[in-house]
């Protein structure tokens, strides 16, 4: 590999990355605001907790019927539906409480560069968040076999957002067994706007920062000590990894630390007294970037538990992958054996285990 496609390619795994931090923000962040919203029009402590879709029933549309490009057979397309869950699983067999979400970044058009799968436990008060890299290889028949192809490819012929959304979570379950019961999907530019709405952040800078990358058109220049940050000041913040010359490195976990440090401060600037008058604006934000299936009513409970008086514990990973191509596709291939067993351990919302057959990981070859 070059050392120019290799910097490329760096630059858009930092990119990724970045995206996945917009994400888990709004993750929480969408929660909070649906709460304090609550808080204002009616309490929803006596919410309802929400009855999820059932997935599972026969007339939900089988997942190999996974969408094709016409030229290649016009009889498979696909464009609607959601594929069922596994056939000796059940909607009377599920674990109580305990909800999924398929959560998707774009940031430009139907561009979905940043793919999760979150899921809530409400008996254990536990929040997970599983990325799924753009490039993981997905069996299907089209010849983009990336799973971020999938929402454009069912927005694009015919299904618009209904279709794309549908075809990526036919995709999905192939990945991890079963199909989420609601998505959230977010433009990732909004961050900024939630920031600067709750006007700005204060952040503890743990070392002096000061990096410089023309590539990036990316500028990090913070004293240590405390700031009072806006939406791009933030942003900087988190993305910090080094300084100039190798100097101030921090680690993965160090970095991990500052993004949660971000989250925690627009967190808790949502829930402020403050807060409660700029209402409209959040709304309008929210309104503008966050589109989801889920009912006013259902966002309303999930709000009470995520921001509640204990919130709930967030744990986040990234799915198993078993090395890449490379050159030219670069596509992630998936460690099957390791999914299930992490998705097992967080996201399966059957008292049943999934099992490897569940899944349908494209190997190298196929």
């Amino acid at each position: 590999m070059t050392t120019d496609r290799r910097t490329k390619r760096q630059a858009r795994t930092r990119k990724r990355r970045l995206i996945e931090l917009y994400l888990r923000t709004f993750f929480i962040s969408f929660f909070v605001v649906a709460a304090v919203c609550a808080a204002v029009v009616f309490s929803s402590a006596g919410a309802a907790p929400p009855v999820p879709p059932d997935f599972t029933a026969k007339e939900a549309e089988d997942e190999a019927s996974a969408y094709v490009t016409p030229e290649h057979d016009p009889e498979d397309e696909a464009v609607g539906g959601s594929a069922p869950a596994p056939e000796r699983f059940s909607a009377a067999g599920r674990k109580e409480l305990f909800y999924t979400f398929l959560i998707f970044g774009k940031d430009k058009g139907v561009n979905t560069d940043t793919i999760m799968v979150g899921a809530y436990d409400g008996k254990a008060r536990k929040a997970y968040l599983i990325s799924i890299p753009r490039d993981s290889k997905v069996a299907v028949k089209r010849s983009a076999k990336k799973i971020n192809s999938a929402y454009p490819a069912g927005y694009s012929h015919g299904g618009g957002q209904e279709g794309g959304v549908a075809q990526l979570r036919r995709e999905i379950k192939t990945i991890i067994g079963f199909t989420p019961d609601y998505y959230i999907s977010v433009d990732l530019a909004a961050f900024v706007q939630i920031v600067d709405a709750v006007g700005g952040v204060t952040v503890d800078v743990p070392i002096d920062m000061n990096y410089d990358d023309k590539y990036q058109d990316l500028y990090i220049h913070f004293t240590k000590g405390e700031h009072v940050m806006n939406g791009a000041e933030a942003l900087r913040f988190a993305r910090y990894r080094k300084g100039n010359g190798g100097k101030n490195t921090i680690t993965d976990y160090q970095r991990i630390e500052n993004q949660q440090a971000v989250i925690k401060a627009v967190k808790d600037k949502l829930l402020s007294p403050g807060s409660l008058t700029k209402i409209p604006s959040f709304v309008n934000i929210f309104t503008k970037n966050v589109d989801t299936d889920m009912k006013a009513s259902d966002a309303l409970w999930f709000a009470g538990q995520v921001a509640g008086k204990d919130g709930a514990e967030l744990s986040a990973y990234t799915i198993p992958t078993a090395g890449g191509s490379g050159d030219p596709y670069y596509y992630e291939y998936l460690d099957k054996g390791k999914i299930v067993e992490l998705v097992n351990q967080t996201i399966n919302p059957f008292n049943r285990d999934i099992e490897p057959g569940d899944l349908n990981i494209a190997g190298p070859d196929s």
